[in-house]
C-alpha cells in the first residue's frame, strides 16, 4: 500500500491528505435540515448529515488528492450510527481509488492489539468465512506500550499489504510534556523515531520506503528535520497544517531530496473552508467547491515551498 500511496502522490503532484474530521457544526444547515427531515434530530440523522457532507467533499476533491484521513472519534461521538457513517465514508473513498488512512490512534497489547489490527486493517474469521471490518489502507498507532502493541499491526500489514503511521512527535501544544523528555541525553520522540526506523528497515516496500511510517506535526519543523534524518525510509504523516499554524515553508525538511517521504494533512482548513473569509464567496450551498479551492491553494503552497528549497 505504501507503493500505491507514492504512485498516487506522484500522479497528482499533491503530497497532501484531506482529513475527513466532521463536526456537526461544520455541516451546512441545508445538509442538516435534509437529514433531520428524513431521520429526525437523532443520532441517525446526525450520521446521515455527516455522510452527505463527506460525500460532497470527496466528490469535489478526489481527482486532486492521493488520500483521505477520517478521524474515527468524530464518528464515534454519534455511536453506532456514526460508525456506520465512518464505514460508508471509507468504502466510498476507496471506490474513488483514494488511499484511506484510518486515524484511529490505537495502542494496546496482545490479543487486544491484534483485534484492533484485524478490525481495521485485516480480516476476521467467522466460521468458514473471513470478512474485512473497516478495511482502511493505513492506521495510526500509539506506541506507548512498546513493541507488544505495534507488532500485531505490523503482522497484519504484512499479510494484507497495508501500512501504519506511528505517533512520534505530535502537533499539539502539550506534546512535549512526555515526548520531549530526555533519556540518556535524547528526547523521547527521537528514541521512538529510532524504533520506527528499525521496524521500517524490516518491512520495506518496492518503492524504497517502508510501510511503517510516522506521525510528526507540522508545528515542530525543527524536530521534523531531525526525525527525517533518523527515519530516512519511513513516510511521515504531517498533521498541523493550516488551522494549527503549519505553512508550506515549515514543511520542506519533512521531505527527502527525491521530493517524497511526507504527506501533509489538513482537516478543518479544507472541509470547513467555506467558513473562512478567503472562501466565503462560495457560500454554504457550495461548500464542496470551497473545499476544492482550499485543496488547490494547499497544493500550490507546498509545491511552491518545495520548489523554492531546491
Amino acid at each position: 500500500m505504501i507503493n500505491k500511496l507514492i504512485n498516487k502522490i506522484q500522479k497528482t503532484k499533491a503530497p497532501i491528505v484531506v482529513g475527513l474530521d466532521p463536526m456537526l457544526s461544520y455541516v451546512p444547515e441545508h445538509i442538516q435540515k435534509k437529514a433531520f427531515a428524513e431521520y429526525g434530530e437523532t443520532l441517525e440523522g446526525a450520521a446521515e448529515a455527516i455522510w452527505q457532507f463527506n460525500k460532497e467533499i470527496v466528490d469535489k476533491t478526489y481527482d486532486l488528492i492521493p488520500a483521505v484521513k477520517p478521524q474515527i472519534a468524530m464518528y464515534e461521538q454519534f455511536g453506532i450510527e456514526g460508525l456506520k457513517a465512518y464505514k460508508k465514508t471509507v468504502d466510498y473513498c476507496k471506490s474513488k481509488d483514494l488511499v484511506v488512512i484510518g486515524d484511529i490512534k490505537r495502542g494496546d497489547i496482545g490479543s487486544t492489539s491484534a483485534a484492533y489490527a484485524v478490525g481495521h486493517l485485516g480480516k476476521v474469521q467467522v466460521g468458514s468465512k473471513t470478512y474485512a471490518g473497516f478495511d482502511e489502507d493505513f492506521a495510526t498507532v500509539n506506541p506507548y506500550l512498546g513493541s507488544d502493541g505495534v507488532k500485531p499491526f505490523i503482522d497484519v500489514c504484512k499479510q494484507e499489504n497495508k501500512g501504519l503511521f506511528i505517533l512520534v512527535k505530535t502537533s499539539n501544544p502539550s506534546s512535549g510534556e512526555f515526548q520531549d523528555q530526555k533519556i540518556d541525553g535524547k528526547p523521547l520522540y527521537e528514541l521512538v523515531g529510532e524504533k520506527v526506523a528499525q521496524w521500517g528497515e524490516e518491512h520495506m516496500g518496492e518503492s524504497g520506503y517502508s510501510y511503517v511510517g510516522a506521525v510528526v506535526g507540522a508545528t515542530y519543523p525543527e524536530q521534523g528535520e531531525i526525525l527525517r534524518k533518523v527515519m530516512p525510509k519511513s513516510f511521515i504523516l504531517v498533521p498541523g497544517y493550516g488551522a494549527q499554524g503549519g505553512k508550506g515553508k515549515d514543511l520542506v525538511h519533512f521531505f527527502n531530496e527525491d521530493g517524497l517521504g511526507a504527506i501533509v494533512n489538513s482537516s478543518r482548513g479544507i472541509i470547513a473552508a467555506y467558513k473562512q473569509e478567503a472562501y466565503a464567496k462560495f457560500g454554504a450551498e457550495n461548500f464542496g467547491d470551497a473545499s476544492r479551492a482550499a485543496v488547490e491553494a494547499m497544493i500550490a503552497d507546498i509545491q511552491g515551498a518545495l520548489t523554492a528549497a531546491k
